[in-house]
């Protein structure tokens, strides 16, 4: 907009950091780069399109935009002799395509790779491969649970409605009605309600989406530049899922009453069965047994191995709770029903019955259980995996002081900090990420480890951070030479003098040497390395941190913000919450599902029994005494819901945790209870107000 393109020493910045700067045409200025600090002249001044790749940090909050001469920039980025990408544009008649195709040609045989029209995005913006796989990541695992909850719940809900109308079936049967009329019923009912229940639960879900995507957005996890696009595909397959549950459960709940003789379908609709059938029984056991299977296998897995197993040990439990729901409901009321003797004669009704009525009392229960399991999985694994780092990460710090700049350090901030008074240590730290191979069921997988380069020797690093080495020395640590988290060594099977295969950021593979294998990296870093290894593979090499021993904080003011270990790792935990917002969420939601459920299952349940507390008012109860009888029956499913999703959610947290930190879950007390009071209140809440109403009707 204003002045002529930089030359040598020469620099055009953005009108706005020119304005911060109080800056304009032909004055001086001085920059920090990589290499450390220079001085420029202002050549012009410039808008930074939405096409600018440095443009887009710079609106993120980033920073400044600053353009160079071809000849200067890659040695002030810290490549000399390399770009990150190479804009070409077409002579007038040249379409994008052809030139896509002869510039590919051009290029045959080397590993660049060619971008036109959209796939230009990921490469003038980095942020968008990592929103990718962040929303990829995030819709991939929330949807799947999403998906097994909601199957779950319908399947409870349909199940529960056509056994409740099994005195119905049998009328129809005994007047004459076919199995096959029956069915074709109950199929009926599902195929006119499901679709419509199904496109009505969309309007909220895309709401939900765009509220989420929105959250995201002001959260940093994704670029302003993506957009929420509201594709057909998932609110159909959604619908599609429901359809089949709702003709599954239906046809599996009507199979029995649609197949027995019209006597004994009357007998059964008046008498509930004891035993769950001999197919759901056969299936169910199954599940256990799996599901027991697997617990074994994550006890003595590792990282990786233990976690992917224990994700299959919370499927399968919830499954086996669902198909044996009577065995399990009738369990937890001889078990739980004895702790309601001392509370009078409407606890001891209570207890008769729910061991009476154990489908009734499996149907409220299974939703429970998988409320409190997959929200206490969620939750507290992100508690466990944060608490371990959190106290990994202050044991681990020792430097007196903690340097950091928004905009990064450049490289030789450690050796400007090493002349300051005082100082007997000064390390930088240059934070990115490596790809390592590591095996898991039976398969190798790339694994996304923290990596940190350091610009001092080993022996200096010890001085600022320990990292509670187990094998070998970090004195080795330099060129072909790595140190490696001990959890990282186990999954990738590597010790003390193995080569560990890996990338580096930009793709580039190395085999270092490892030479020490430690135990905090979970809070610090899994790899770390020699930061001259990691300099020419990143797209920043400013360093993320400055770790500084010894010395006045006065006296580092003028590198970045100055604060000692514990501000700093106050400060990462602050940012590990807000990464953990995403958990939180999912938990909610996927709790609030199978609540829903609950609530809905102890609704129906009361509704259903009307001539039950209509007999027990004319037998001289009063509607007190009917009400504490069916909040004791409430107090029972809950307490026992919330046992059993406590003993699902810990048997798959232990392994779990023990495999990626080493350590034992931890539940925070308070949170724990706030889950299980939540648990109780609904359920209580849900079973006091029908009854209210019931009775209110029957008094009235």
């Amino acid at each position: 907009t204003e002045g002529a393109a930089p030359g040598a020493g020469e620099v055009v910045l953005d009108a706005a950091a020119a304005r911060a700067a109080k800056a304009g045409v032909g004055d001086s200025v001085a920059l920090e780069t990589a290499a450390g600090r220079a001085g420029f002249r202002v050549s012009g001044l410039a808008e930074a399109g939405p096409g600018d790749t440095a443009g887009t940090g710079a609106r993120a909050g980033g920073g400044a935009t600053a353009w160079f001469a071809d000849t200067e920039a890659p040695v002030l980025a810290g490549h000399p002799g390399k770009a990150d990408a190479i804009a070409v544009l077409a002579e007038d008649g040249t379409g994008p395509d052809a030139l896509a195709a002869a510039v590919g040609k051009a290029l045959a045989g080397s590993d660049a790779l060619v971008r036109t029209g959209d796939d230009r995005g990921e490469v003038e913006d980095h942020g968008l491969a990592y929103a990718k796989e962040t929303l990829t990541g995030l819709g991939g695992s929330f949807g799947g649970v999403a998906t097994l909850v909601a199957v779950f719940t319908a399947a409870g809900t349909v199940a529960l409605s056509v056994g409740q109308r099994g005195r119905e079936f049998a009328l129809l049967r005994a007047v004459g009605a076919t199995p096959r009329q029956i069915r074709r019923a109950v199929a009926t009912e599902a195929l006119l309600v499901a679709p419509l229940a199904g496109l009505l639960g969309c309007l909220p879900g895309i709401a939900l989406a765009n509220w989420w995507f929105g959250q995201l957005k002001d959260r940093g996890a994704i670029p302003e530049a993506v957009e929420l696009h509201v594709s057909w595909l998932p609110p159909a397959a959604a619908v599609g899922a429901g359809l089949l549950t709702a003709l599954g459960a239906g046809w599996a709940a009507g199979r029995r009453p649609a197949r027995i003789k019209p006597g004994q379908a009357l007998a059964e609709a008046s008498v509930e069965r004891l035993r769950p059938g001999v197919v759901r029984t056969v299936l169910g056991l199954g599940a256990l047994a799996g599901a027991a299977v697997l617990a074994g296998v994550a006890a003595s897995a590792a990282g990786g191995d233990a976690a992917n197993a224990s994700l299959g040990v919370i499927m399968l439990f919830m499954l086996a709770v669902a198909l044996l729901g009577p065995v399990v409901a009738r369990l937890c009321a001889a078990l739980f029903g004895l702790l309601l003797r001392g509370g009078g004669a409407p606890a001891a009704l209570a207890a008769a019955n729910s061991r009476t009525n154990a489908r009734r009392l499996a149907s409220a229960l299974t939703p429970i259980v998988m409320a409190m399991a997959f929200a206490s999985t969620l939750v507290f694994m992100h508690t466990s995996e944060s608490r371990t780092a959190e106290d990994q990460l202050r044991a681990g710090l020792t430097a007196d002081h903690v340097v950091t700049d928004p905009a990064g350090l450049p490289a030789d901030a450690a050796g400007r900090a090493a002349l300051a008074p005082g100082v007997e240590a000064a390390v930088g730290l240059l934070d990115t990420q490596v790809l390592v191979p590591v095996r898991g069921g039976g398969e190798t997988s790339l694994q996304a480890s923290a990596a940190q380069g350091i610009s001092g020797s080993g022996a200096q690093l010890a001085e600022v951070q320990d990292l509670d080495v187990r094998s070998g020395s970090l004195d080795r640590v330099g060129a072909g030479r790595i140190a490696v988290d001990r959890t990282l060594a186990d999954a990738a099977d590597v010790e003390v003098g193995d080569a560990l295969p890996l990338y580096l950021p930009d793709g580039t593979r190395a085999r270092p040497e490892v030479v020490a294998v430690y135990g905090r990296g979970l809070g610090l870093a899994a790899v770390t390395m020699d930061r001259a290894s990691l300099a020419g593979h990143v797209t920043s090499v400013f360093d993320s941190t400055l770790l500084v021993s010894g010395g006045e904080a006065g006296d580092l003011a003028a590198l970045g913000e100055v604060t000692d270990a514990s501000g700093y790792a106050l400060a990462r935990n602050v940012e590990r919450e807000l990464g953990a917002w995403a958990n939180y969420m999912m938990a909610a939601v996927l709790g609030g599902f199978a609540a829903v459920a609950a609530v809905n299952t102890l609704v129906m349940t009361v509704l259903d029994r009307r001539r039950e507390l209509t007999a027990l008012r004319l037998v001289g109860s009063t509607r007190r005494q009917v009400l504490r009888m069916l909040r004791w029956e409430s107090l029972l499913v809950s307490v026992a819901g919330v046992a059993l999703g406590t003993a699902i959610a810990m048997i798959t947290l232990t392994p779990m945790m023990r495999g990626l930190t080493g350590e034992s879950p931890h539940v925070p007390p308070l949170l724990y209870a706030t889950f299980a009071a939540v648990v109780v209140a609904l359920g209580l809440l849900s079973v006091t107000f029908p009854a209210r109403a019931v009775l209110r009707d029957r008094d009235g």
